[in-house]
């Protein structure tokens, strides 16, 4: 017979494993709802289960191409790194069973499991001994898996366990679901943002193509100076529309082969307050307006539209200044002929703590070098 105390002492560990268990599922709601980024948010909720269950690894495993073929989008645990491009027939294997059959299992000794699938554990050198698998299911379509393995302290994975691990899956399932929805959206509206800026070059023969080559030339700064995922977006965006304002200005200004008079420049001098205007109104490209407004101000503050200097300007618009500069500089325009790409560079040097920031014109010309190198 089991004692009192030794009762009290059950008792309260269960309590305390379920209070955990109610935690993750908690903590994991939370994170679908906060992380816009699918790889990150799994990784978090990969993470977060592993430790709530006291596992040795867990991993995510969704089908891509077809319903065929399994890979492990994220992996914790020791032998992460050497997963990464596994794939799994679904034919095989408790993950294979799973996906095939949309119902959760545990095997805590899967030794004596014909589905068990030994290449995993060949493969990496990982030795598994039990798991708990529940299906990433959302409106009867299966995305994927969820798999948990070994328990730390060798104890056996228990029904509690499989109901938490259900839990995270239809969760994250729907989580996944939505950002694939939102990612079909968003490249809508990127193909759309394309399309606009492409008929802002048109009404110059001499700048098509300059938004998107200034986008490319700006990305490769961008991801020199470690620009996390949201900031390279708000770039991409910012640096593809940063001529949007011209929309507004008539072509013969925009075309006039000669020289501006004082009023016309004035006119010119309007298109980021008017670029800035144009996407502030919507969402998604708020981050970007602030960029687009800012792309004409210079490092010693003589730019406009508002003589900002420094650090004041946001980095990303110092960013864009040098990549539209160097655009312009190495394409030939009405008013000059193209220069030299080393002629370019030098000007960007010689200009770097005057026009440009110093920091953005290095890591311009290291991006542009380290893409030429490939």
């Amino acid at each position: 017979m089991v004692s009192s105390p030794e009762k009290t002492a059950l008792s309260g560990r269960v309590e305390q494993e379920n209070k955990a268990r109610l935690e993750l599922i908690y903590e994991v709601s939370k994170k679908v709802g906060s992380v816009p980024r699918m790889k990150q948010m799994l990784e978090q909720v990969i993470e977060m289960t592993q430790k709530t269950l006291d596992a040795s690894a867990a991993s995510i495993l969704l089908f891509r191409d077809n319903d065929q073929e399994l890979y492990f989008e994220v992996v914790s645990g020791p032998v992460g790194k050497n997963l990464r491009q596994v794939k799994l027939d679904t034919q095989y294997g408790i993950a294979g069973q799973v996906a095939r059959t949309g119902k959760p299992l545990i095997v805590n000794d899967v030794s004596r499991s014909e589905n068990f699938h030994k290449m995993i554990d060949e493969t990496t050198g990982f030795t598994t001994k039990s798991l708990v698998c529940a299906p990433l299911a959302v409106h009867r379509k299966i995305l994927g898996v969820i798999e948990v393995l070994n328990k730390l302290d060798g104890s056996e994975f228990e029904e509690q366990d499989l109901e938490a691990v259900i839990s995270v899956a239809n969760t994250a399932a729907m989580a996944i679901e939505n950002t694939k929805m939102h990612q079909t959206v968003l490249d809508a509206y990127k193909s759309t943002i394309k399309t606009l800026a492409a008929s802002i070059d048109t009404k110059d023969p001499y700048t098509r193509g300059h938004s998107q080559r200034v986008m490319e030339y700006t990305l490769l700064a961008g991801a020199y100076l470690s620009f996390s995922s949201e900031e390279m977006e708000t770039l991409e965006y910012a640096a593809v529309l940063h001529d949007i304002g011209k929309i507004s200005i008539d072509s013969t200004i925009l075309n006039k082969p000669g020289s501006l008079s004082k009023s016309e420049w004035n006119i010119i001098r309007e298109h980021p307050v008017i670029g800035a205007n144009l996407l502030k109104g919507i969402p998604f490209l708020e981050k970007a307006s602030e960029l687009v407004l800012c792309h004409h101000e210079k490092f010693n503050g003589e730019g406009y539209p508002s003589g900002l200097s420094g650090e004041a300007i946001p980095l990303g618009a110092r960013v864009i200044a040098v990549a539209d500069a160097f655009d312009t500089m190495t394409t030939d325009r009405s008013y000059h002929a193209a220069l030299t790409v080393e002629s370019a560079v030098k000007e960007l040097n010689d200009y770097a703590g005057r026009q440009f920031c110093p920091v953005a014109v290095k890591a311009f010309i290291t991006g542009l070098h380290l893409n030429n190198a490939k």
